[in-house]
């Protein structure tokens, strides 16, 4: 398992060097095959909130703090019923909800179901809620709100720090309620220590490749693989 967990995480974390995102897809649509998905989870959200913290200290001076704090006040009252998702379904129910998941996500990139109108202020709020819940189940926060943000016409800049700083704040709620009920545990710990040189390794080989591959087809082939892994999550269970 130490190998195969090692080899996910490294190349989870080099598609996060590579393109900015996807560390909890890549690793949650692999490790539920080598894993139980209630160690994968809280094991994929300690590295999401480190890398998010990463992100956000760089980019801390362009953060949209009212979005940021909308989205963190739904995600409070989403995330207990995320993390209780994820202490009660057994096993491969959440196998099969990672999978229905990641399907859902590869059908919006593909057909490009994207909001086209500007939602209110309010709407944070409910994808925020969302956020949380997906994140305290499945350590996959993101959907809910970067659909939110497309609409929102922010800067590249503002847009990646606005969302990295919300999804460092939400792991951290998220990880106090998976230590409340008994997620964090030592098994959880050690793996993450003992995957740190992998992911280290492959984030590093994303970064120095980012100026040498062809982004879109990258992207193309992350999805297609996600779509995989995804239905293979859903039959299998």
């Amino acid at each position: 398992m130490w190998l195969a967990g090692a080899t996910i995480v490294g190349v989870a974390c080099f598609v996060f060097g590579l393109t900015g995102f996807g560390i909890g897809l890549v690793a949650l649509s692999l490790l539920p095959f080598v894993m139980p998905p209630a160690t994968a989870v809280p094991l994929v959200a300690i590295y999401s909130a480190v890398f998010s913290l990463v992100v956000a200290l760089q980019l801390r001076r362009v953060v949209l703090w009212p979005y940021v704090s909308r989205f963190v006040l739904g995600a409070v009252a989403g995330v207990p019923l995320g993390a209780w998702v994820l202490v009660t379904l057994p096993a491969g129910a959440l196998r099969r909800l990672i999978g229905a998941v990641l399907l859902v996500i590869v059908i919006i990139e593909w057909c490009g179901l994207y909001p086209q109108h500007k939602p209110g202020k309010g709407w944070a709020l409910c994808a925020g809620w969302w956020a949380g819940l997906l994140g305290g189940a499945l350590s996959t926060p993101g959907p809910p709100v970067i659909l939110y943000a497309a609409t929102q016409r922010w800067s590249p800049r503002a847009f990646k720090a606005t969302l990295q700083t919300f999804f460092l704040t939400n792991q951290l709620v998220t990880l106090v309620f998976y230590r409340w009920n008994g997620l964090l545990t030592r098994d959880v710990m050690k793996l993450a220590v003992v995957f740190a040189i992998p992911a280290i390794l492959g984030t590093a080989a994303g970064i120095y490749l980012f100026d040498r591959v062809n982004h879109t087809q990258f992207r193309r082939l992350v999805f297609a693989f996600l779509s995989v892994s995804g239905l293979a999550l859903l039959i299998r269970g």
